[in-house]
């Protein structure tokens, strides 16, 4: 017997969308806990989303500061990363980063900030030599065999 009811939402919440082929779980869930780890209950909820066909996908849904109190669109679902668009995985800070700068911008997240709470770069890094923003090549992004034989030709 199936539920037609549904349990509500908290948000903010991520959902990373991962691929079980590849193996990618341990890696979903070490990204899920760092989010809590910085945010604690700033967010909601967590999910992980197991797929195939080499996706690593992170969605934020998320309420925005009110800007004004007519705007009638008060839930957004923005897609924070997409493995496959970006061309690897995300660097935690990187990834802490785009979730702070969605749901509190003025969060200093210590140490591994970029300048912390959206300061201004230095001239220097203005160019784009910003590495903080590149994806991280990952090794382990190559087609592998799943326990049941199949292999995962779109992790590549």
């Amino acid at each position: 017997m199936t539920s037609t009811e549904s349990t509500p939402v908290s948000l903010p919440r991520v959902a990373i969308t991962f691929c079980t082929q590849c193996r990618w779980m341990l890696r979903a869930a070490y990204f899920g806990q760092e989010l809590l780890s910085t945010f604690g209950t700033q967010i909601g909820e967590i999910a992980l989303i197991p797929a195939t066909g080499g996706l690593f996908t992170v969605e934020l849904t998320y309420a925005p500061p009110i800007e004004n109190e007519d705007s009638e669109e008060r839930i957004r679902k923005v897609l924070i990363w997409d493995r496959k668009v970006e061309g690897g995985f995300p660097e935690t800070k990187v990834l802490k980063q785009l979730v702070r700068d969605r749901i509190d911008p003025k969060k200093d997240l210590g140490h591994s900030d970029r300048g912390g709470k959206r300061k201004e770069e230095p001239e220097e890094k203005k160019d784009g030599a910003d590495s903080a923003t590149k994806a991280t090549k990952d090794p382990s992004t190559v087609s592998k065999e799943s326990s049941d034989g199949t292999v995962c030709e779109d992790c590549r």
